[in-house]
């Protein structure tokens, strides 16, 4: 039996997913969840075989998602995006994802995916497939790019401020001090060389933590 636990902010595409896969007789959807730190709890909790995330989620995003669950109980992730983008296939392979499925693809896909990231290999959709994973293995340097340098708290503090919350916001919903923000906030801003609210949301476009 593969044990499963989806991640997506839609619940919608939680019933889809979860109705589909259920078809599967040796699969078993443990859990689901709207965001990414749910997830994560989830994760510890349950102690699946596969978690099934978005790519884009409230809280921490799918990729940091797949950064902590890989940290704490190692469990091979596939990711869901709607972004055929390579450089978002390239970062969830960096973040220790073993698939990344597009949206758009068919019901099969992605029960190929589940099939082939439990039988160890990794999964990409088409046409994503080769060049992706050619890529990936081609990689020899570690990546400069100065948001690997942050913390998790760092990353979860800067998604939230992206999405516009204020330092107390943020405070209660991580069951830290407002001065502690204030601090994570100071050190992220220094890292990634921004100084305004504006930058702070622009990286995050650009990064592909914001639609």
């Amino acid at each position: 039996m593969i044990r499963i636990i989806l991640a997506d902010d839609h619940q919608m595409v939680l019933d889809g997913l979860a109705r589909m896969l259920a078809d599967e007789p040796d699969f078993s959807i443990l859990a689901t969840a709207k965001e990414g730190l749910e997830a994560v709890r989830l994760v510890e909790q349950f102690r699946p075989d596969l978690l099934i995330a978005d790519l884009m989620m409230p809280g921490i995003n799918g990729l940091e998602v797949t950064r902590r669950v890989q940290r704490t109980d190692p469990v091979k992730v596939i990711i869901l995006s709607m972004h055929a983008d390579e450089s978002y296939v390239l970062e969830a392979l960096r973040s220790g994802a073993r698939g990344y499925v597009l949206k758009e693809d068919s019901r099969t896909s992605l029960i190929r995916a589940i099939r082939e990231v439990m039988a160890g290999r990794r999964y990409l959709s088409a046409p994503l497939s080769e060049r992706a994973i050619e890529s990936y293995l081609n990689l020899h340097e570690p990546s400069a790019d100065p948001y690997e340098s942050l913390t998790a708290r760092e990353r979860e503090v800067f998604q939230l401020l992206a999405e516009g919350h204020g330092n107390k916001a943020i405070a209660d919903r991580l069951s830290i001090g407002v001065r502690t923000v204030e601090t994570h906030r100071a050190n992220l801003m220094e890292k990634l060389n921004l100084h305004t609210p504006a930058e702070i949301i622009h990286f995050a476009y650009q990064r592909g933590i914001l639609r």
